[in-house]
């Protein structure tokens, strides 16, 4: 067993409270998603409703907790997590820009788009984007804009889900 210095241990003690922040900071239904101890568990649903020092207290109890058990899973469960949401953040400004050049008039975008999503209907896509020039054209509301919008996503989510 090696000999650990005091600034090393603290150093530790605050990496794991760190983590408890963050497992604070999750929205319940992701909490229950990640496989924790029940104690764990049940500190950090308490330090949800908890303010100021309380927290405060909480978090480093969380911490000394997690020092009992193997905190690996809980960072790779959090490392899951905080890559699934930049993944969906991603697709989404992706979408973005596709609505944006199709709107400009990028008809290669359409053709790939069609390819690539063989279950996405030609008419339909034009249509909308026809609809979205004559709104933006005409200072409309952007009723049509966010048609196009949720009809790229649809297709988008059609395919991941093969």
């Amino acid at each position: 067993m090696e000999l650990k210095s005091k600034t090393k241990k603290k150093r530790e003690a605050e990496a794991l409270q760190e983590l408890g922040v963050q497992l604070v900071k999750l929205p319940a239904a992701q909490i229950e998603d990640i496989d924790l101890p029940v104690e764990i568990y049940n500190a950090v649903t308490l330090a949800k409703t908890l303010k100021r020092g309380a927290l405060r207290r909480q978090l480093q109890y969380i911490g000394t907790l997690m020092r009992q058990y193997d905190p690996a899973p809980v960072q790779e469960a959090l490392h899951n997590i905080e890559e699934g949401n930049y993944k969906k953040a991603a697709a989404f400004k992706e979408t973005e820009k596709w609505r944006e050049e199709l709107i400009a008039g990028n008809e290669l975008l359409a053709e790939k788009i069609i390819k690539k999503y063989p279950d996405s209907d030609r008419q339909q896509l034009t249509q909308l984007v026809r609809n979205a020039i004559k709104e933006r054209e005409s200072n409309k509301p952007p009723k049509a804009f966010r048609a196009l919008f949720r009809y790229l996503e649809k297709i988008r989510s059609e395919k991941s889900d093969l």
